[in-house]
């Protein structure tokens, strides 16, 4: 069984919390989605721990606890080059590196299979944003918790934010909303301190729509992709899988029934059991043991 630390890293400029496993294999770098944190990796990194495989998890600039987004510049080139910077640090040693995301972290994945001289020998995109419109803003904005939350004239307590969060996050990424543990819920609202800070991340999804109408340039992925969806994804439309497959024909895909936005969360074992296997196709990891 691998510890997993949590430390503080700086990447790219941006400091950051880190989650890290120091295992052995081909090293897992995770990116989380809009407004989440490190925290949604907890349960696959404690499954990779199990079986001594070696893994980072980081909040993205803007996120979680990491440092702020500069205003002045486009979100997804900070993004891009602070998880290059991951990717790098993840590498010492001349290691190749598997990156993994979810919801807008999986665009970013994506987006580093695009770049060559990257030690990146494969991504797993997980509900990838920006491959159909990206409906989860609207979801998230028109949402009637969400929208009360930010009409309420007065001040509220903080416990009375996390609480509205959490049950929002609930219905919002998951399939079975009440089948969700308690403490991922607490973790993902621990970072949604006040409405101060809602209204932050929803401006900074304001400033990404732009980004996001198109963000790939599908046919330069140049590594192995694994694709994974759930198809019950009300934030990101599996649908948005054809675009991958069709300029990438080679690319594994996997739709995970009955499962919400987020099968990292809903669907660990499943989850982690998929990417080892893409870990194992890509020839790096025979000496480690696999999942029963």
């Amino acid at each position: 069984m691998e510890p997993l630390f949590e430390h503080r890293l700086t990447l790219d400029g941006f400091e950051t919390r880190a989650l890290e496993l120091e295992g052995a294999g081909t090293p897992i770098l995770f990116l989380h989605g809009y407004a989440d944190s490190a925290d949604t990796w907890r349960n696959a990194l404690d499954l990779l721990g199990r079986r001594g495989h070696r893994a980072l998890a980081v909040d993205l600039p803007g996120f979680g606890t990491a440092s702020p987004l500069d205003e002045a510049e486009p979100i997804l080139a900070q993004l891009d080059r602070f998880a290059a910077a991951a990717v790098r640090h993840l590498a010492r040693g001349s290691a190749d590196v598997v990156v993994s995301g979810n919801s807008l972290g999986g665009c970013v994945a994506l987006r580093l299979g695009e770049r060559p001289e990257l030690p990146v020998v494969g991504v797993a995109p997980v509900a990838p944003a920006g491959l159909d419109m990206p409906r989860w803003f609207d979801a998230i904005e028109r949402d009637p918790i969400v929208r009360s939350l930010l009409a309420i004239p007065f001040p509220l307590p903080q416990a009375l934010v996390r609480a509205a969060v959490g049950e929002a996050y609930r219905n919002l990424a998951f399939a079975r909303p009440r089948a969700v543990p308690r403490e991922v819920v607490r973790a993902f609202a621990s970072h949604h301190h006040d409405r101060v800070t809602i209204r932050r991340y929803l401006a900074i999804a304001q400033r990404m729509l732009p980004e996001l109408r198109d963000p790939f340039r599908l046919s330069t992925v140049g590594v192995p992709v694994l694709l994974v969806w759930g198809d019950r994804d009300r934030m990101v439309t599996h649908r948005g899988s054809r675009r991958v497959i069709e300029a990438l024909p080679d690319t594994s895909y996997e739709l995970i029934p009955g499962c919400g936005h987020c099968p990292q969360v809903e669907e660990p074992q499943r989850f982690v059991n998929l990417l080892l296997g893409f870990v194992d196709s890509l020839g790096e990891d025979e000496a480690l043991p696999r999942p029963a």
